[in-house]
């Protein structure tokens, strides 16, 4: 059985409330978000065009994609709509002494 491997993302000053950023772990790129003082980080990388998530636009607790317009949850990384066909993997987040940490 795998042991969860939390890696330090962010601190809790560096992700204020309704904010997004990208961070990169093990290779991949990680969308992290916080939505009414709470953490979630979901796959950043769009497979259409390789669009960035965290630089699209934050609403709630959805962000749409700049390039096409795909809306997906930030909490479940599933798309809500426009021309994404597969959601974005979800990743666990916990913090720890101010600081985020997610599990790839």
């Amino acid at each position: 059985m795998n042991k969860a491997v939390f890696e330090k993302v962010a601190s809790v000053n560096n992700l204020k409330l309704g904010n997004m950023m990208k961070v990169e772990i093990a290779g991949k790129e990680i969308c992290i978000s916080n939505i009414d003082g709470k953490y979630y980080a979901i796959g950043n990388q769009f497979t259409h065009m390789g669009c960035l998530l965290s630089d699209g636009e934050l609403e709630g607790e959805n962000v749409t994609c700049p390039c096409h317009g795909s809306v997906f949850n930030l909490k479940t990384g599933a798309v809500l709509k426009g021309s994404a066909k597969t959601s974005e993997p979800v990743f666990e987040v916990k913090v720890d002494s101010e600081q985020v940490l997610v599990n790839v």
